[in-house]
């Protein structure tokens, strides 16, 4: 729900310095000034985080107005992923900023934590419920997330990723700030409704919005940034991917029980291990800027171990707890579902976590989220 970024496997999670110089306007021999565009929209004069005045001495390179590649994918910048399209409309760029592909694991936490109630039935009603619940989580509240991370990150994607909207200026400021609050205030607002609309004497969803999004902000932005910790940032996303949908589902058709509290906050740290692999491929922005994310702390061969171990040790880890509990089934099955990933892990992360990312989380994810399918079930019973 806050978050940012679990299947943003696609989705490049990009990382900020806890110090970043001031921006500039692009110098000129003439003052900015506001223009129409032959769409007829009024364009402002664009910030570009990668750029200084040339009596500066060119102290950062000029972002470049286009990605390497001239024939990037419009499926992938539609996905808001890497090699996307470069696009002059402004919608399709908003859609990018928001990054659809990171959207699919909080719509998955909501029908997890739906199941996990025992008391959603396939009604029209329920099913109404649950799509409201899973826009509030997906489209709005990640789409706030992704937004207000791309925004504090414009720096180090003038290094990392220079052809993204806002470092490239592809988008104007007051575009960018004016996406963060509209996202911010429809998942607020749905989370109201959803409480009425299930009759909840405390609105709950509504808290549980209000604290993703906070969440989300501190994680991005300073004086916090949680993201400049590679531990508590990395849980921090965790939690906000797999906890609170799940918190949301949950509540909107039953009742938010201590032991699903601890055994979700559990699961984040699995959520932690798939957070560390997007970490990998922002190595040379992160150690430039001084980020200590845990691949620079650690170095890439430890980091990679750390990473395996949390998603592995807490899957089973879960899976003993259910054992213990007396649903051995259950329990059997999330052991079945850990096991290709392990062989993924060997197969392609391992061996280069930079090359093989996509290849990796493509093979293996689908495996973790049926996992989590499985204890909400179990849990259910």
């Amino acid at each position: 729900m806050a978050a940012a970024h679990l299947l943003a496997a696609s989705a490049s999670s990009s990382s900020t310095a806890a110090f970043r110089p001031p921006l500039r306007l692009r110098s000129s021999a003439h003052p900015p000034h506001l223009r129409l565009s032959r769409t007829g929209r009024r364009t402002f004069p664009v910030v570009r985080a990668a750029e200084t005045d040339a009596k500066d001495g060119a102290a950062k390179p000029k972002a470049p107005e286009k990605a390497p590649a001239g024939s990037g994918s419009s499926f992938n910048q539609l996905l808001g992923i890497k090699g996307a399209k470069q696009e002059s409309d402004i919608w399709k760029i908003r859609l990018q900023l928001t990054k659809p592909v990171t959207w699919p694991p909080l719509i998955w936490g909501v029908l997890c934590g739906a199941a996990a109630s025992g008391n959603f039935h396939w009604t029209v009603e329920d099913v109404t419920k649950s799509i409201v619940c899973m826009i509030m989580s997906g489209p709005c509240l990640t789409g706030y997330t992704q937004t207000i991370n791309d925004w504090y990150d414009r720096d180090i994607d003038a290094i990392n990723e220079p052809y993204r909207p806002i470092p490239s200026g592809a988008i104007s400021e007051n575009e960018v700030i004016t996406q963060i609050w509209v996202l911010l205030l429809a998942g607020l607002g749905l989370g109201a409704l959803l409480d009425a609309w299930a009759g909840h004497d405390f609105p709950i969803i509504f808290y549980l919005a209000v604290g993703g999004s906070l969440l989300s902000y501190i994680y991005s932005a300073p004086p916090l940034k949680l993201k400049q910790n590679g531990w508590i940032g990395n849980f921090a996303l965790g939690a906000s991917y797999i906890s609170l949908p799940w918190w949301a589902g949950q509540a909107l058709f039953g009742t938010l029980t201590p032991d699903i509290v601890v055994l979700t906050t559990l699961y984040s740290i699995a959520g932690l291990g798939i957070a560390i692999v997007n970490d990998f491929k922002s190595i040379e922005g992160d150690r430039t800027l001084g980020l200590q994310s845990l691949p620079v702390a650690f170095g890439m061969e430890t980091a990679k171990w750390i990473c395996v171990g949390a998603i592995d040790i807490t899957q089973l880890s879960v899976a003993g707890y259910l054992l213990s509990t007396g649903k051995l089934y259950y329990a059997l099955a999330l052991v079945g579902l850990t096991i290709p990933q392990v062989v993924c892990q060997f197969q392609y992360f391992l061996k280069d976590p930079v090359k093989y990312d996509v290849k990796y989380q493509a093979s293996a994810q689908p495996f973790f989220v049926l996992g989590l399918l499985v204890t909400a079930l179990a849990t259910s019973h």
